[in-house]
């Protein structure tokens, strides 16, 4: 692979002037057999590179556990991308945002009160010290300097909208280079953070989705020479819960890519594939109000879920042929799909009937986090014994995210962050009562100050004004469901329940879970942690990658938090409902 330089106004690549039209696609996001699948179809968009963040929290879920395998084996990705012709924008952090739990940040680093995350903490610094030390050798053969597909580097990643210390990337960047990474360095930014943002000596980039020549304009009068790029040119958006699903008209998306390469710029699409937020993974947002993502990452990309091209990948498609050479094949069509309907989960499991899973509770005066419980992804179940009988008010301090709340195993209501709520009335049957909160962790903010995002329950809990003490807190990160005693019958089942069945598949394929009469909850097929589903929407089914399935039997099992129906069933249907629009 030819090596990216910077000369003026222009990168230049194998001596000739070079445009980057790029497109994200993020591995982490995507099953593994499908990446070749995607990144061949991102070459015949038109795109000459792809672009993927690198999720620090997968990669090291513990201080002492690094992986580099199965679905997170860059380097193979990185191959794929090298062996279909693509170069390759590589951002590794360590904080990527990208609606991701915890912008990629591994819950772990918050076992500290006092850490400052994206500082110049030691503390952190000595943690991504580490990471990066792992994490870049085994990409080094990768970089176009050594005959690999990556052209360039990101530093951090819109680090002006949360801070300006110029010695926190400057930090960085010297990392990058000490670990042997000699490719050019880059940072990206939104126009108006752009003074904050940027590392002298390292080429500045800009963020926006429309109303080009304003973004450019403002990155020419930060950077007065060097490469004009739009490092995210949002294309889509993603979901949250309780709104509507978010898109755009391919054809006003299609104009504004238009003039952004009439401008002569080069540009990341942001997204070309969304894929998924498989399982616990999404992230969130509080800007003074809590809100978690959906596990879907379609983003009205110009390749949905699913991998099919769409009206915007044609659209897009048209327009990068007035500007570089697209490949002569046609537009690719659509994949084959499954329906497989009325899938009877016969089979179920409570989930307070097969505790502890896996792992003993841990006993504590004060509600333990999360992090405490060196937990990242899931629920906490806290229990602890009531003194006193008779109406009561229930005082929780913060309520990480979403805490549902039993007496003697009853449901007697749910608190919810989103909601601000901190309070609940109820009526203890008598002394001795068990109190239980099932506290689910909807997802750590990814965006803004807020990733300091203990999850669990905060503070303390008071009954009728006195505090309550002397708590057990059960982890249940539900890694593994092997441990789940089903048995048969359709009897209803009072609380949360993991709900099973099996259908049979002649030929694998894509497909999607629709849940029809189903609360909130997951989805797992064969072990695969599909993500999560909820009837607030708007998403309304969950995208199940065909290479989950096997020819035969297979399994599925859903965790309803709320109560399912005495019939219970799921469909597997060829399309999928991502939710209404926005209007």
């Amino acid at each position: 692979m030819p090596v990216l330089q910077i000369q003026g106004d222009d990168f230049i690549l194998d001596g000739e002037p070079f445009r980057i039209i790029s497109g994200g696609l993020h591995y982490f996001r995507i099953h593994p057999d499908h990446w070749a699948d995607r990144l061949r179809k991102a070459r015949l968009m038109g795109l000459n590179t792809v672009e993927t963040y690198v999720p620090w929290n997968l990669h090291q879920p513990r201080p002492d556990t690094f992986r580099l395998d199965a679905e997170l084996d860059l380097p193979a990705f990185l191959d794929l991308a090298a062996a279909e012709g693509l170069h390759v924008l590589l951002r590794p952090g360590p904080y990527i945002c990208a609606e991701w739990e915890g912008g990629g940040l591994p819950s772990w680093l918050l076992t500290d009160p006092d850490i400052r995350l994206r500082s110049q903490d030691p503390k952190y610094l000595t943690a991504v010290d580490s990471y990066f030390g792992r994490l870049l050798p085994p990409l080094l053969d990768r970089l176009a300097t050594r005959g690999g597909p990556v052209l360039a580097v990101q530093v951090e990643n819109e680090y002006g909208a949360y801070d300006g210390d110029a010695a926190h990337l400057a930090h960085l960047a010297a990392l990058l280079r000490r670990l042997g990474v000699d490719v050019p360095l880059f940072t990206c930014d939104q126009p108006a953070d752009l003074d904050r943002g940027a590392l002298p000596g390292t080429l500045a980039t800009a963020n926006f989705g429309s109303q080009s020549a304003r973004g450019l304009a403002a990155l020419r009068a930060h950077q007065p020479t060097g490469p004009l790029m739009c490092s995210e040119f949002w294309n889509g958006w993603f979901d949250r819960w309780g709104s509507r699903h978010v898109v755009r008209d391919p054809a006003e998306a299609a104009q504004e890519l238009d003039d952004l390469l009439s401008t002569g710029a080069s540009v990341n699409l942001y997204m070309f594939h969304g894929g998924t937020s498989f399982g616990f993974t999404n992230g969130a947002n509080d800007k003074h109000t809590y809100r978690p993502t959906v596990s879907s990452y379609d983003y009205d990309a110009p390749l949905d879920e699913s991998g099919d091209p769409t009206e915007k990948y044609r659209a897009f498609r048209e327009v990068i042929a007035k500007y570089a050479p697209v490949p002569p094949q046609p537009t690719p069509g659509c994949g084959t799909k499954l329906a497989v309907p009325g899938i009877a989960l016969t089979e179920s499991a409570p989930l307070f009937d097969n505790l502890p899973l896996p792992d003993a509770p841990v006993s504590s005066e004060q509600p333990l986090t999360m992090e405490e419980l060196g937990q990242d992804f899931g629920f906490v179940l806290y229990e602890t014994v009531l003194p006193t009988a008779g109406p009561a008010l229930l005082e929780v301090e913060e309520v990480r995210d979403r805490a549902q709340v039993f007496i003697d195993g009853q449901p007697v209501g749910v608190l919810e962050r989103e909601n601000h709520e901190h309070a609940i009335a109820l009526t203890v049957p008598r002394p001795g009562s068990v109190l239980r909160l099932l506290v689910e962790n909807q997802g750590r903010v990814n965006y803004g100050p807020g990733i300091h995002d203990r999850k669990g329950l905060l503070g303390k809990v008071h009954l009728n004004g006195s505090e309550l003490t002397g708590w057990t807190n059960q982890s249940l990160p539900l890694t593994s469901l092997s441990g789940l005693a089903f048995t048969g019958g359709a009897e209803p089942v009072v609380g949360p329940a993991f709900h099973r069945g099996t259908f049979v598949v002649d030929a694998p394929a894509d497909t999607f879970v629709h849940l029809p009469g189903w609360t909130k909850g997951n989805v797992w097929v064969n072990g695969f942690h599909l993500g999560r589903f909820w009837s607030r929407g708007p998403q309304r089914s969950l995208y199940l990658p065909g290479p989950v399935l096997r020819p035969g039997s297979n399994e599925i099992t859903v965790l309803e938090l709320h109560a399912a129906r005495l019939t219970r069933t799921v469909d597997l249907r060829a399309t999928s409902d991502l939710g209404p629009v926005e209007d």
